[in-house]
């Protein structure tokens, strides 16, 4: 007698034994940052239950039986955040993990997800979290689970590709000053940037940003208002913003290659 199918897999050959093999759950795991009080900042959950309770983690939570990886991500960013749209959120996948002793109930792999936005509003806790809030990087102990080395591949890969891409413009509103994109810079790096060689190379970079042509912005100090620009339409630096002193050399920012 054959095996019976799982409702859902009915394309599956006739004979497959889907029991064959030990089951596992799949979870997504955030994380998201954002700039808020001119600092880098985590969105953390503080977990109301076993295993690990107590303790500060990273927010997510388990695929449902018809869910895409992707689709999960937004549903528990849209519950951590607090934002009833998620989509001019930038979102992407960083990587699987699935060691098997990464969670102590079961065989779990999560498929990790990094989210950026700017000024991102005061979280609220969903699901198995007590709370939430949003904490500066760096600034809490160790996570639970193995989510200390998911938000430090993250925040690498946010890094690197400050340097190659237009991701920077993820962090800033619709409309930002320079100042505000190379503090974006300037935090998620931790180093100062030279701000005449910044604005020449935001400047000359076809598409990374283009002037909005409505009224300045006055930014608190004892200059004149500052000009406002939006994102444009590149994806790519060429050639790319190199931090000073970074893991891809140790040309000064503003230098080409």
């Amino acid at each position: 007698m054959n095996a019976r199918v799982p409702e859902g897999n009915a394309l599956a050959p006739e004979g497959y034994d889907p029991h064959a093999f030990t089951p596992f759950a799949v979870t997504v795991d955030l994380a998201v940052f954002t700039v808020r009080s001119s600092a880098l900042q985590v969105l953390l959950v503080e977990r109301g239950q076993e295993p690990y309770a107590g303790r500060w983690a990273l927010p997510g939570g388990f695929v449902l039986p018809r869910e895409s990886a992707e689709r999960a991500a937004r549903r528990e960013l849209a519950e951590e955040t607090g934002l009833s749209d998620v989509s001019g959120l930038h979102l992407e996948q960083l990587r699987t993990y699935s060691e098997p002793d990464r969670d102590p109930r079961m065989r779990v792999v999560s498929v990790a997800f990094a989210a950026l936005g700017p000024d991102l509003p005061e979280a609220r806790g969903g699901g198995d979290a007590a709370r939430a809030e949003w904490r500066p990087y760096g600034s809490f102990g160790a996570l639970a689970f193995d989510h200390d080395s998911i938000l430090a591949d993250a925040h690498d890969r946010i890094g690197a590709k400050l340097e190659y891409s237009c991701l920077a413009t993820s962090f800033c509103p619709p409309e930002f000053t320079l100042g505000e994109l190379q503090q974006v810079y300037e935090t998620v790096w931790g180093t100062a940037l030279d701000r005449p060689n910044f604005r020449r190379k935001v400047l000359a970079t076809p598409g990374f940003v283009e002037p909005t042509g409505g009224a300045a912005r006055l930014t608190g100090g004892r200059g004149k208002p500052a000009a406002l620009y939006r994102a444009g339409k590149a994806t790519a630096l060429h050639p790319p913003l190199l931090r000073p002193g970074g893991p891809r050399g140790s040309q000064p920012e503003g230098r080409t290659s």
